[in-house]
């Protein structure tokens, strides 16, 4: 890739954020509807973004569609009409699902309402109330004296300009087909507002990633997941059951821009190919990798004992874990160019591995095959095997027809992508042969998942 390419990348996925940030977003409503239209306009030509309405109500296993939610003003205002706290001003003043609300109170009669961070006081924080019908201002601590001062001089005006009622949850899917059964699922969560690193670099990078590949050859299908955060996923798995058997590899992509090293979350299982693929390539890039928990972002619900799909996760410093975490602080200028391009560049790794990630049978058993005469080995001898003939003789010893590649890659420490290229020299060689054994389904979906999905489909 050309440094110009490489650039022209940065500034994509940025601008990208740029233009999301201010959005209000929740779990429904329009904000979700408006990160959708700007995704979908960097989409390539010819690559197309489904969207879905689901009706509130709509029973999805355990949960209930949400009614749907929409700000259009929310402030408070001291006796002279001077907004003090204002949604305009920033969108997490605001508690995310607040009832409407227009009244004079006190301070005393507001504080109950009032959201703030001690520990940080120049900080807004993040919060809900997506399942109790109450509302909410956050601000940062330093303004509540700001407040009190003001309420001295005569009542504070509330208002809180919103709607909730029936309307739908939306979430889109971008498909990208391949040339044999089964997909690799992308997923990044669209549900929060105005934080950069947990939500806009998993939906930039996901949307750059869904570009490049869009241009490259597909062995698996890839598909792009843009849905809220838990009730969103839990109804893309009650809506999708018959599909689910096709989802041979899952990562979901969250917190990819801030500070410290590359981490990967383990499937619920541990042993599945996305993890040793994703553990290869997240340790190559000097990251961590993780054991599967079942707190954290939508990896929950895809590997819940129901379904126990192939999904591990991919971030930076985990949520929670570094003190910007759901707070104003986690801005635009808290992500950096340089760590969504090493996320963006691990990520694409571990979907080409998996891409990759075929078995082979070596045609030629018997003791190592002369490389030489078919042109695949130096014809001066004495030096040091090259990195190319060293994967040639790690995937003849290895390929018994059960040993897929990356696995190869694993006992060999040598990356995915000279194997690859490796075994296709060999292939054409006539010493490999690529086994076609057929996938089992119930290898990576469980049959009681299929049929609770089944009772959910819609009519």
């Amino acid at each position: 890739m050309g440094d110009d390419e490489a650039a022209g990348r940065r500034q994509r996925v940025r601008a990208r954020m740029q233009r999301l940030y201010p959005l209000c977003r929740s779990i429904t409503g329009d904000g979700v509807r408006a990160t959708l239209d700007v995704l979908e306009e960097d989409l390539p030509p010819g690559v197309a973004m489904q969207r879905h309405e689901v009706p509130s109500g709509t029973r999805v296993h355990d949960w209930v569609v949400n009614d749907e939610w929409n700000a259009r003003a929310a402030w408070i205002a001291d006796a002279t009409g001077r907004r003090l706290v204002d949604l305009a001003r920033h969108t997490l003043h605001l508690v995310g699902y607040s009832v409407p609300v227009r009244a004079s109170m006190s301070f005393e009669e507001l504080r109950p309402h009032l959201h703030t961070m001690p520990d940080r006081p120049d900080w807004i924080p993040y919060r809900t109330t997506y399942y109790e019908r109450t509302w909410g201002f956050c601000l940062a601590h330093r303004d509540l004296a700001v407040l009190e001062e003001a309420a001295r001089l005569g009542p504070l005006e509330v208002v809180v300009d919103t709607t909730v009622g029936p309307g739908s949850l939306t979430y889109a899917e971008v498909v990208l087909p391949g040339d044999e059964p089964g997909e690799i699922l992308l997923t990044a969560h669209l549900c929060h507002p105005s934080l950069a690193n947990d939500n806009l670099s998993g939906l930039s990078v996901a949307t750059e990633l869904v570009r490049e590949l869009a241009g490259r050859p597909r062995r698996l299908g890839v598909r792009l997941l843009l849905a809220p955060g838990t009730i969103g996923s839990i109804t893309w798995l009650a809506r999708n059951g018959e599909h689910l058997p096709q989802v041979r590899h899952g990562l979901v992509l969250t917190g990819l821009g801030g500070p410290g090293p590359l981490v990967y979350k383990r499937t619920r299982r541990a042993d599945r190919p996305v993890d040793r693929a994703a553990e290869l390539v997240v340790r190559a890039h000097g990251g961590q990798v993780r054991d599967y928990s079942p707190y954290g972002y939508d990896e929950r619900q895809f590997n819940a004992l129901g379904f126990d799909l192939p999904v591990g996760r991919i971030s930076r410093t985990p949520h929670g874990e570094y003190p910007e975490y759901h707070t104003s602080a986690d801005d635009l200028a808290f992500v950096t160019d340089d760590q969504l391009a090493a996320s963006y560049d691990a990520v694409l790794e571990v979907v080409e591995a998996l891409q990759a990630d075929v078995t082979y049978r070596n045609l030629s058993p018997y003791g190592e095959p002369q490389l030489g005469r078919r042109g695949l080995y130096p014809t001066t001898g004495g030096k040091n095997a090259t990195d190319a003939v060293m994967a040639m003789l790690w995937l003849l010893a290895a390929s018994d027809g059960a040993t897929s590649l990356v696995e190869v890659a694993a006992l060999a420490g040598v990356p995915v992508a000279v194997l690859h290229s490796a075994a296709r020299d060999l292939e054409s060689a006539g010493l490999l042969a690529r086994e076609q054994a057929p996938v089992d389904a119930h290898q990576y979906w469980s049959s009681s998942a299929r049929a609770a999905c089944a009772a959910q489909r819609p009519s």
